[in-house]
């Protein structure tokens, strides 16, 4: 059985798990590096750096948002395409990402550098937090490009059903990561300036993988020059594909953009300090149910182009069932050891600790629920109904949360900013389990009536 039939052939429950091992692992890698980047940032540079990152998140996310736009975009139209023996469309599509990688990331790039300070501003630094951001960001900016082809074109690996060389993507990255954050911060005293050149240093060797699978590896797909045009009505379906994954980043950038200015006014520096360490932990557990969806979303797109809908609900049940067994494994953990885990970052700034304590308390309150939620999204994005998916994702990260983290603090100040994530979590569930139920049901009846022709 080659990789790419295995996806319509072989035990879910198998497949599932072939794919989410790798998917997790490299996205475990993955989160643990964003955790031990602010902790290392935390420890050799103090709390203002940890403000000066969690500012600079949301412009990363940002970049990540069209990343995702393309990259997944393109990974799950390249899977519908795979699933109906269309092999050399998939090479077009493949094409048409990297080139519009280039072009995309490599002109918001040169914008970010152009207007920094303001952008900064604007996100939330003050000015005591603004020399680290901008330290931070401008070398951030340089590996851009670097990051958004590893991260976009890894998605293809995976769609062509090879899982393990896209986990050695994440891996590579993230190890080195790790490796040369404490040597940079503190060896060479480079400070915040370290870690910013960790991150980008390690997207150069993932992106270096990526292209060499393509270029030179044993790969299903590959990277032909006469691919490397942009057809019109290729961008757009890989715009609409991916239209879901953008908004959710794009909302949860420009989110992060109001809460810190709002941490700011209720609560200062520390505040956006504390919730940054949290967000921090929060990300990686969500980096997992990415990781989820990364291994759901090829076996859940082959099969229903193939209109196998027996084995796309089997995958979805198996992906919300993991997903939930993560965020309720992670909500545990933070809700019996919250101040261990606000230490590992600051053990000086005893401030700091009581504060990030009690956030997580309130902050976290409806974890559980996320797993479902955020997977269920994904499944939309896979059948190729990103508007639905668009709008769910969208419910718990802005059409919720926004007017929830507005209205809130005015009747509880900063508590009431940190009801506002636990409102958002719950309300989107809700929402969310009303459209799938409605969505297995449609999908009965296409099984049915696919089984009477």
């Amino acid at each position: 059985m080659n990789k790419t039939t295995q996806l319509g052939e072989e035990k879910i429950s198998t497949l599932l798990i072939k794919f989410s091992i790798p998917a997790i692992t490299g996205m475990l890698v993955k989160a643990l590096y964003n955790v031990v980047d602010r902790a290392f940032v935390g420890r050799g540079v103090g709390s203002l750096g940890i403000a000066g990152v969690t500012v600079v998140f949301p412009l990363m996310m940002f970049l990540v948002a069209f990343g995702m736009l393309i990259g997944l975009g393109g990974g799950a139209l390249c899977s519908l395409y795979l699933g109906r023996g269309e092999k050399e469309q998939a090479n077009v599509i493949l094409g048409n990402v990297v080139i519009l990688d280039v072009v995309v990331i490599g002109t918001l790039c040169l914008g970010g550098l152009y207007f920094m300070e303001p952008i900064l501003e604007l996100f939330g630094a003050s000015e005591l937090v603004m020399p680290y951001a901008k330290d931070y960001f401008r070398i951030i900016l340089w590996g851009g490009i670097f990051n958004e082809i590893g991260f976009g074109v890894n998605n293809f690996i995976r769609a062509e059903g090879n899982p393990l060389i896209a986990m050695c993507t994440m891996l590579i990255g993230g190890i080195l990561n790790i490796v040369l954050d404490p040597l940079f911060i503190f060896v060479f005293d480079l400070g915040i300036k370290g870690a910013a050149w960790a991150t980008v240093i390690s997207q150069i060797a993932s992106s270096i993988w990526v292209m060499h699978y393509f270029l030179r590896g044993n790969s299903v797909l590959k990277i032909y020059k006469k691919n490397l045009r942009l057809r019109v009505d290729i961008v757009k379906k890989i715009i609409k594909m991916g239209s879901a994954p953008f908004a959710m980043q794009i909302a949860a950038s420009s989110i992060q953009v109001i809460l810190n200015n709002i941490l700011g006014i209720y609560g200062g520096d520390l505040a956006i300090s504390g919730v940054g360490i949290i967000n921090s932990f929060l990300m990686a557990m969500q980096t997992l149910l990415f990781g989820i969806n990364h291994a759901a979303q090829p076996i859940i797109g082959f099969n229903y182009g193939a209109r196998k809908y027996e084995r796309v609900k089997e995958t979805l049940k198996l992906a919300i069932f993991a997903g939930t067994f993560i965020v309720s494994t992670t909500y545990i953990l933070l809700k019996i050891f919250p101040t261990e885990i606000i230490t590992l970052f600051n053990r000086d700034n005893q401030e700091l600790i009581e504060f990030g304590s009690r956030a997580i308390q309130i902050f976290l309150f409806a974890l559980p629920v996320v797993g479902f939620q955020i997977v269920s999204a994904n499944y939309f994005q896979a059948v190729g109904k990103p508007y639905k998916a668009m709008i769910l994702s969208l419910s718990r990260q802005v059409i919720i949360f926004l007017p929830a983290v507005l209205i809130l603090p005015k009747f509880w100040g900063l508590d009431g900013v940190l009801l506002a994530q636990p409102v958002a979590d719950i309300t989107a569930a809700i929402l969310t389990g009303i459209l799938l139920i409605f969505e297995v049901k449609r999908l009965d009846q296409d099984y049915k009536s696919a089984n009477s022709i």
